[in-house]
């Protein structure tokens, strides 16, 4: 393989995407390895009338650009990490996780003063089904909206007073220098991020060069947030979840081995909410937690949400 041409980058077309892309693209330049970006539009931005929940997020904004790594169109592809399926086909790999940002969710407004607590007839617009039910178990006064698109899409929505407030990821809202509109930062006990939140993944074909793919990583990779998302995914992957399902998860680090994982599942209802904490090994600390969760309640909110 010829090493002088550039490392083509796959990413979606939003801005945000462009802004994931355009990072990785200068931590990897700063290695010496020099890339070009090619957008793709996935599933997950074409259909924007339907909720998440009704489409089934498996893969709805990773399959295309999975596509082209499989056609040799790209070498890589970039993800925000929250939005890669548990588990990933064997010919394809996730070679790389960037430094996370703030995991938590944040609430955004034009109006500097609102609060959730006060305004009993708002409505907020989120497209999550796990923020859905977590307003509905904190706030059950609250409307809550359905907000699909992108970032700039759903800020538009909030200028036109489609909704008084809508919660997003910190990260997304950052990296978009929307932070003036932020009115609250949710705690991540609170909120509890889904898996991989704050993180942008960098996936590749299972056979791409050897060489290539070590020296991508070694760049990119952030070794304290991998060890974190590696074990969260575990989590995710034991629990039998895609991103559609309302279960979270958030784990940090204590050595280059451990982590603390705290993390559950709540009814997309918000009736009920399970959630529990574990210490252990990496990867295994995530597993665990989803056993004990499947053995105290979380089945029967699987069962729930695969009937309905």
């Amino acid at each position: 393989m010829n090493h002088t041409r550039k490392i083509r980058i796959g990413t979606r077309g939003s801005q945000l995407a462009l802004w994931q892309a355009q990072y990785v693209a200068n931590i990897l330049l700063k290695a010496d390895l020099h890339t070009e970006i090619v957008v793709i539009e996935t599933k997950g931005d074409k259909l924007l009338h339907q909720p998440l929940a009704s489409i089934g997020t498996k893969g709805l904004f990773t399959e295309e650009l999975e596509t082209q790594l499989r056609l040799r169109a790209i070498d890589i592809a970039v993800h925000s990490a929250k939005d890669m399926p548990s588990q990933i086909a064997d010919d394809l790999e996730i070679i790389a996780f960037t430094e996370r940002e703030k995991p938590h969710d944040v609430l955004l407004s034009l109006d500097k003063n609102f609060t959730l607590q006060n305004n009993p007839d708002c409505v907020v617009g989120t497209s999550s089904v796990r923020r859905k039910a977590i307003l509905k178990s904190i706030y059950p006064h609250i409307t809550i909206e359905e907000a699909r698109g992108n970032l700039q899409t759903r800020f538009h929505k909030l200028e036109c007073g489609k909704f008084q407030a809508m919660i997003l990821a910190y990260a997304g809202v950052h990296r978009m220098q929307l932070d003036k509109y932020i009115v609250r930062e949710f705690s991540v006990h609170e909120f509890i991020p889904p898996v991989g939140q704050g993180s942008i993944a960098v996936q590749c074909f299972a056979e791409l060069d050897y060489k290539l793919k070590y020296n991508i990583k070694q760049a990119v990779n952030h070794f304290s947030t991998e060890i974190c998302l590696l074990t969260e995914r575990a989590f995710l992957s034991k629990l039998g979840g895609g991103c559609s399902i309302p279960a979270f998860a958030y784990a940090t680090p204590l050595t280059d081995d451990t982590v603390k994982i705290y993390g559950g599942i709540i009814h997309p209802h918000g009736h009920s909410k399970i959630v529990h904490e574990m210490v252990g090994e990496k990867i295994t600390a995530g597993i665990q937690l989803a056993e004990w969760l499947l053995r105290n309640g979380a089945k029967q909110i699987l069962e729930y949400i695969h009937h309905h």
